[in-house]
């Protein structure tokens, strides 16, 4: 096999294991929650068939942190993602400011956006990421962990992989495959929106760097908005932008503005700023 074909099956590995990670831990830890519970086998898959696992946030809080550690130590482990200090030692704070600026211009315009499509997560998901959101402990699985994992897989593992298969002047094909598949493991038309996009800045930016680093901020901050602000203003959950101003739409406007001065000089300052 060439290193073409040989790339491309590495490529197909590192998301199915990712994805049988997740299935495995996730039918794992409830077979064990529940039947630790009384539950038998028989009324364990009739619990899971009914959906109502969503609201066992302490389960889900352990499904997402176990799948993201096992899902760290596998690619850290066989070095599919390859770990290393470079970046760091090269002090590159000024350019995680920006990152963190560009993460935060991104959160209106995005909902925005989705609004405007119509899109919004499935009942079944929005229990279970208020259920998550509402424990401390869910801000470990989904601010921390889960960004790390993400960014080890999906950019240090496969975008890695997807950019020795193209030509340098290709580039931006193997980001938007990466980004398409961080979109599609998320499972719904909603979340897949909004990964895609943010999978091509992050692609984009280890493309740019060789480095999941500035990755791991913007997912870091960007999920970590979305925690506290649900903390902040629980009441504002699956809320429009309209609602959450108080029915002013001048005020949508402004915040859409001034979203877009945040993020536009991100771009550009990150534009020139990252280098390998």
């Amino acid at each position: 096999m060439n290193s073409t074909g040989k790339n491309i099956w590495n490529v197909i590995w590192y998301l199915v294991a990712f994805i049988m990670i997740q299935f495995v831990v996730t039918y794992a830890v409830i077979c064990v929650w529940l039947m630790s519970r009384g539950f038998t086998f028989e009324a364990t898959l009739k619990y899971i068939a009914s959906g109502n696992i969503a609201n066992e946030s302490t389960m889900m809080i352990i499904i997402s942190a176990v799948s993201s550690v096992l899902a760290i130590a596998l690619f850290a482990w066989r070095r599919y993602a390859p770990i290393s200090r470079n970046y760091l030692a090269s002090h590159p704070w000024t350019v995680l400011i920006w990152v963190v600026l560009l993460a935060l211009g991104t959160i209106i315009p995005s909902e925005w956006i989705d609004e405007k499509v119509g899109l919004a997560l499935p009942d079944a998901m929005t229990k279970m990421f208020a259920g998550i959101m509402s424990d401390r402990w869910g801000y470990l699985a989904i601010g921390i962990l889960a960004p790390l994992a993400e960014e080890i897989v999906f950019r240090g593992a496969i975008l890695r992989t997807l950019l020795k298969i193209f030509d340098k002047r290709l580039h931006w094909l193997p980001i938007i495959i990466s980004a398409l598949l961080f979109g599609l493991v998320h499972g719904n038309l909603a979340q897949f929106s909004h990964a895609f996009v943010i999978g091509l800045l992050l692609g984009w930016m280890y493309y740019r760097t060789d480095s999941i680093v500035p990755g791991i901020v913007l997912h870091w901050v960007n999920n970590t908005v979305a925690f506290v602000v649900y903390n902040l203003m629980p009441a504002a959950e699956g809320a429009k932008l309209i609602d959450v101003f108080g029915g002013n739409e001048r005020a949508v406007w402004l915040s859409l503005g001034f979203s877009l001065c945040i993020l536009l000089p991100a771009l550009f300052q990150l534009s020139f700023r990252l280098k390998k």
